[in-house]
This record gives structure tokens, sequence and C-alpha cells, in this order.
């Protein structure tokens, strides 16, 4: 299918036909009326709070504590674009509507992340979220969707990804992550909302010429990878229970409700990450890429993501992988 692809693209005076392809089915599938290529999530995201902050004329904006833009991007929404960040909820569990009361200042966009990737992929109830999204509403907030994993969580809600993102006023995914593309973002919204997104697009040089790969990749895996997200999902779970079997590791949350959830080992995260890469070197099996050290020095977790890859192994055999990590690092 890549091959027939590119073959026609090459064919074709245009290389925008298929990021075109691409915004028009995903705007059609997260049921917004346009949708936007990006080449990094971080620009797209950081656009579209821009974008609800000079609409609200607040530059605050709110999110659990553990959300993307705070911790992995080097704070790119205060220097970029002189956003400010209101903490809400507790780093370990999901944000609540009685927290967001206590955040104590009207945002100008509320960001929730489905799943929530830094505790395991939790997600809140349907209902939950509907609380959530009121409270942005009372305060005359938008509402941004970061969907990096959005094709995750949907199993867990069991409805179609437009009436999921039908809550919010703009919804981010990612086209590589769950999507198993090579790089890239989308960002959908009403017309006005994609239309200016697309001149900050253009300020911050993301109005790249060459995209046409990075969708055809994409593309691809929205055929493919999408349906198989609660069979991805289900493979969790069988591991999870594999891997606490004999209380070597424990998981959370478990059961996981994604295809992604967390693996706590009984070893520091430097040993864990050396074991790891002495069986990636002699044995061609990458357990792990790196694990996160906890607050007691001995312990280490690491996230755990079931793909397609993952579908090659029996839930005992990475169970036996983990417990082989383990031993390797002296636990």
């Amino acid at each position: 299918m890549l091959r027939r692809m590119l073959g026609r693209v090459s064919a074709d005076t245009s290389t925008t036909e298929p990021v075109e392809e691409l915004e028009r089915r995903l705007a059609e599938l997260l049921g917004k009326p346009r949708a936007l290529f990006f080449p990094t999530g971080t620009m797209a995201q950081q656009v579209a709070l821009r974008i609800h902050a000079e609409s609200t004329g607040r530059w605050g904006f709110t999110g659990h504590r553990t959300n993307h833009l705070v911790l992995w991007e080097q704070q790119g929404y205060a220097a970029v674009h002189g956003l400010r960040y209101l903490p809400a909820g507790d780093a370990h569990s999901p944000l609540t509507r009685a927290q967001l009361d206590d955040v104590g200042e009207r945002p100008g966009t509320l960001l929730i992340e489905l799943p929530q990737r830094e505790i395991g992929g939790l997600l809140p109830t349907w209902d939950e979220l509907g609380e959530q999204l009121g409270w942005a509403s009372d305060q005359g907030a938008a509402a941004h969707l970061d969907g990096a994993r959005l094709w995750e969580a949907q199993p867990f809600y069991d409805r179609p990804y437009g009436d999921i993102a039908g809550l919010f006023d703009t919804v981010y995914v990612s086209l590589y992550k769950g999507l198993g593309g090579v790089r890239g973002a989308v960002l959908a919204g009403d017309d006005d909302f994609v239309a200016e997104a697309a001149v900050w697009r253009q300020r911050l040089g993301g109005a790249i010429p060459d995209a046409w790969p990075l969708a055809i990749a994409a593309l691809v895996g929205l055929d493919e990878l999408p349906a198989r997200m609660a069979e991805f999902r289900d493979h969790a779970v069988a591991i999870a229970a594999a891997l606490t079997a004999d209380g070597t590791a424990t998981v959370h949350p478990n059961p996981p409700v994604t295809p992604m959830f967390h693996v706590h080992l009984p070893v520091g995260a430097e040993a864990a990450t050396r074991a790891a890469k002495a069986m990636l070197d002699e044995r061609d099996v990458q357990v792990l890429v790196r694990a996160q050290s906890q607050p007691l020095p001995d312990r280490s977790r690491f996230e755990l993501t079931v793909g397609e890859n993952a579908m090659e192994f029996t839930p005992d055999e990475v169970a036996a992988l983990v417990v082989e990590l383990v031993e390797r690092a002296g636990g």
C-alpha cells in the first residue's frame, strides 16, 4: 500500500494531496469542520493554547500536573507565547472536578490529556469527563484535548471518536503515537480556529513543503491500527496479569485500562536500564528504553505500551523477560 501511494504521488505534480487527504479524514473522524497538519505536536498544542488565550483574553491555562507541556517541552508555552500554567490536581491520580475548583483563577483553556500517560494511561469516566468540561464552560474557558494517544483511549469509552472529540473545542492527535507514523500531528477545530492556526504554523516555521511522506505513513496507520486498539488493550491486560503472577513486578493501573501501563520493579533505575541494554545487545530484545527512578532508590518503573510489536510476544514471554531483567539488575 505504501509503495502504491508513493508511486501515485511521484507521478502527480502536487505533493499536497496526501496531506489534504489526511486533514480531511481526521476532521471527519473527529467530527470537526477542519483539521491542519503540524510537523510536531509541541507546536500544535502551543498554537491551540495561544489562540484560545487571545480569544478569551486570559493567558493562563490549567491542566493536570503531569501534562506534557509542563514536563517535556522546556516551558515553550511561556518562552514563546507568554502563557502561564495554573497547576491542578494531584501528580499521582487523575484530575477531578473538585480539584479544578481549587485552581483559584479563571483560565483561558482547560487542557485534558486522554489518556494520562504519566500516571499509567488512566482515564476519567465519561461522566467525570463531562463534569470537568462543564467546569470549563462555567469558567468561560476553552476546552482543548491533548489526544496524542486518543486512539488508545477510545476502547475505554466505547464511543465514536467524534463523540469524544465533540466534547472539546479543539483537538490534537499524534500521527506516530498509536498510528505508527514517522512524526507529525494534526490540530482540529472550527473554520476560524484552523484559519488562525495556519497563520501561526507559518510564523513558527511549521508549514513545511515536504510533509507528504509523513502524511502517507499516517494514512497507512490510520487504515490499520485504530481498529486494533481493543485487541492491544486486551493483550496489555493479559501481560499485566502475567507480570504480577509471581510477585516480581507490580503494575499500575491493575488491570490496565488502555494498551499502556506502568511496570514497577524492585531494582533501581540505573541498574534496570543497564540490564535492559545488555539484553538488547545479547538477544536483540528491547524490554525497556529507560527506567525511571522512584522515591525509594531501590525501586524503578517503566512504561509498557502494547502495539504491533508487543503482539509478537505471549504474556508469559514478557513476564519471563522482566524476571530476567530484574535478576540481571541484582533484584
